[in-house]
């Protein structure tokens, strides 16, 4: 740390005091501080000079600029008793003095007991360069110090400039006062509003939360009945249709008594209503059982090859048009998912099954592919097709999307497959435009989570 010298003075007589006050302040002007700055080391100096003065007879002070580890200048100034100071020590009687400075403290420099003080110098101020020091000491060296009356006269203005300063912040803290109480009232106010708001809306909140809880218990219970009613419906009404198919065989069968051709057209009608009849009642069963949770997969691991194998042979003898083709792709091996097997191949032929109905020429598609730990089973066919607004009505129960031409069936078949896919854990999807088919794609994940 190098240290560069300004001024040398003595402290010994009263009279000095004012002059090492002034001293100080024509230096620290010198040297780049601030007014308030240079009026507060002189503050310091001229109350740690007094005590000196008091208490062993004066010292040698000493004005210089120190460089300090952290890269930055002080004014530093060294008094150095003329006595030993008592008990080795020094305190400055006002504790206020020792905040005018940034440092203030009792050193030993050369075996000698010295008070040293130091303020920073702005990095604003001009440049401390060798020649600008030698400067300030020749200018230092020339000027001659004022009488004390001129430095009375001095430290009264500048007392007068800080009473002024005292008061114009007293004066804009009462201003910032009176403002923080109307502020404060008026956050008061605003936090009681907003209190009284959100107990009312807290309220309402309860009070909807008890009738949304009520309305879920009632649609919870309506839901529940007419899950019982459609399987005891379904379950007393699956006995006397299977009845009238019966009869409706053993009329038409070639050992009972010949029917005449329009007897045997009749029959022929009761049999296909009662069949149709049966679909309709065996289809209200599942759904009620889906509906009612009463479905529990079993996951074991499945081999889509032998799925996709069984669904090839089964279809094939269903009625389709003569420019149809059913094409099962072959899955790449392997071609393993943990799922519930009977549960999947009821959900695909569904599928199969509404593409064949829908579709008078081209071919109805089944593939496989496996994405991101995911299966993805398509059902592509080339049929009419389905506007996008009704992509999620054709799921709901009982509807049929409309077409040029109604074909049979009851609106429950995609309802049920989606519901079997989400107790298997997966999705059921629809991707279709008017004109060019449609695709279902199931995805479920390979490992059954």
């Amino acid at each position: 740390m190098s240290t560069a010298a300004l001024l040398r003075m003595v402290l010994r007589v009263e009279q000095d005091i004012f002059v090492v006050r002034q001293r100080g302040r024509e230096v620290a002007a010198a040297v780049g501080l601030e007014h308030q700055d240079q009026v507060r080391i002189a503050t310091a100096l001229s109350e740690i000079a007094r005590d000196l003065l008091r208490a062993v007879g004066g010292a040698d002070v000493v004005f210089a600029v120190a460089d300090t580890a952290d890269g930055r200048r002080h004014l530093r100034v060294d008094l150095a008793p003329v006595a030993p100071l008592p008990a080795g020590r020094y305190q400055p009687h006002s504790p206020a003095v020792a905040r005018l400075v940034d440092t203030l403290s009792v050193v030993t420099v050369e075996g000698d007991t010295v008070v040293r003080m130091s303020r920073r110098v702005p990095p604003t101020a001009q440049a401390l360069t060798t020649e600008r020091l030698a400067e300030l000491r020749a200018q230092l060296a020339e000027s001659a110090p004022g009488t004390a009356e001129e430095e009375l006269a001095t430290q009264n203005s500048q007392l007068i400039v800080a009473l002024d300063e005292v008061r114009s912040q007293r004066d804009e803290l009462a201003r910032l006062n009176d403002e923080l109480a109307q502020t404060n009232r008026g956050v008061l106010a605003l936090y009681q509003q907003l209190t009284d708001e959100l107990e009312a809306t807290n309220r309402g909140v309860v009070a909807l939360y008890a009738e949304l809880d009520e309305k879920s218990a009632q649609l919870r219970a309506a839901s529940e009945s007419k899950s019982r009613f459609l399987a005891n419906v379904s379950h007393e009404l699956r006995a006397p249709v299977t009845a009238t198919i019966g009869l409706a065989r053993l009329l038409g069968d070639p050992a009972s008594d010949p029917l005449t051709t329009e007897q045997e057209r009749q029959v022929g009608l009761i049999r296909s209503s009662a069949s149709d009849l049966l679909t309709l009642v065996n289809e209200l069963l599942d759904l009620a059982k889906a509906e009612s949770g009463r479905i529990e997969p079993e996951l074991t691991e499945v081999d889509l090859r032998a799925v996709f194998g069984q669904l090839r042979g089964t279809l094939r003898a269903l009625p389709s048009g003569p420019e149809v083709e059913l094409v099962v792709e072959e899955p790449a091996a392997p071609a393993t998912v943990r799922t519930d097997e009977v549960l999947l191949a009821q959900v695909l032929r569904n599928l199969l099954h509404n593409g064949l109905k829908f579709t008078t020429r081209g071919e109805v598609r089944l593939r496989a592919q496996r994405r991101d730990g995911n299966w993805r089973l398509s059902v592509s066919d080339t049929g009419p097709g389905i506007p996008a607004e009704l992509h999620e009505r054709v799921f709901e129960e009982f509807y049929q999307a409309p077409g040029p031409s109604r074909v049979g069936g009851t609106g429950l078949g995609l309802p049920y497959a989606r519901r079997l896919v989400t107790l298997l854990g997966g999705t059921l999807e629809l991707a279709s435009e008017p004109g060019r088919g449609s695709t279902f794609t199931v995805s479920l994940p390979a490992d059954g989570t």
